[in-house]
């Protein structure tokens, strides 16, 4: 065991931004391993070329598909997998299915990416996120600081960041008329929340300004959120990577799902039921709770997390240890 190496994903930036999300999700698999030899990046798998090292792959796969397959050199557990619906086709060659196959069954993050490998003959079965065993990170208590944190919500509606970026992107807003609803977004949260939350939650932004973090700051970025989700009253988000690990948390969290594209909404399947949700289509004007919100939703909401992920989270982590326990 002492002589194993162990790797951890970390990943590419975009132009101006990247995901801290990303890197919860790095830290939801670095808890199990007992040391962290290399850090391998998620686009670049199959340049790791050093000792046999075992690597956790559970997120979402891929910004370059072309760069699929990865080393032999990496020992993988596939395990909350997601193949977005942009990457199946160049990951799912005949020598993409053929690397899979070799590693099944594969643990899938969502139910769509399940029919997906099934599709193609690779043996595959539901786990859910492994954000969801971040429980590791819970507050000792159950007292709360009183804060309300709102996390990037409703982000993928029409927004100025996005659609004044370049003359590319403005174009394509005059072309959709996304130009002209910038402030759907903000419409939407008066339809649902209440002004003196709005007015005092904290925002967060999970999207952070590129090639200004070395990879141990986004690690610590990422834990100094975990550490601030775990005490807060209540989390209103549309990302899943702080709704998820809220659940393991054990902070009352609201996501809201205004994802309509099959890119978004396929990763999706067997997560969004698992917390309480609020639905809103951008299109119809239409809000959708499966929750009782009886009127605007405010800071005083006694609300108390679903329990169905725990059922996913044990199970999770039963895998991992026995992924790691295997000679």
């Amino acid at each position: 065991m002492s002589d194993e190496k162990f790797g951890l994903l970390v990943y590419e930036e975009g132009e101006r931004f990247f995901n801290i999300g990303d890197y919860i999700q790095s830290l939801a698999a670095k808890q199990f391993l007992p040391k962290v030899d290399f850090y391998v990046n998620r686009e670049r798998l199959s340049e790791h070329k050093d000792k046999k090292t075992k690597i956790i792959l559970n997120g979402w796969f891929t910004h370059k598909p072309e760069t699929w397959i990865p080393s032999k050199a990496l020992d993988p557990l596939f395990v909350s997998l997601h193949i977005n619906s942009s990457a199946s086709q160049r990951m799912l060659s005949t020598e993409g299915v053929a690397y899979l196959k070799a590693h099944e069954p594969i643990g899938c993050r969502d139910h769509y990416t399940v029919r997906l490998l099934e599709s193609k003959g690779i043996k595959a079965y539901f786990t859910g996120c492994l954000t969801l065993t971040l429980d590791s990170y819970a507050k000792n208590n159950k007292s709360n600081d009183g804060k309300v944190y709102i996390v990037d919500p409703l982000y993928g509606f029409p927004n100025k960041d996005r659609i004044f970026t370049n003359t590319k992107s403005i174009i394509k807003g005059l072309i959709t008329t996304d130009i002209f609803k910038t402030n759907s977004a903000n419409k939407f949260m008066h339809k649902i929340f209440s002004q003196s939350l709005l007015d005092n939650a904290e925002y967060i932004e999970q999207e952070l300004p590129a090639n200004k973090y070395t990879e141990d700051q986004k690690f610590e970025l990422a834990a100094d959120l975990l550490k601030k989700y775990s005490t807060a009253k209540l989390v209103i988000t549309s990302r899943i990577h702080c709704a998820l690990p809220c659940l393991a948390l054990g902070t009352p969290v609201i996501y809201l799902n205004g994802f309509e594209s099959e890119f978004d909404a396929c990763r999706m399947e067997g997560l969004s039921e698992l917390f309480h949700t609020v639905n809103v289509n951008r299109k119809t004007g239409k809000i959708l709770a499966n929750f009782d919100t009886q009127g605007l939703i405010d800071e005083n909401i006694n609300l108390v997390n679903k329990l169905e992920y725990l059922k996913l989270a044990d199970s999770l982590k039963v895998i991992v240890q026995n992924f790691l326990n295997r000679e």
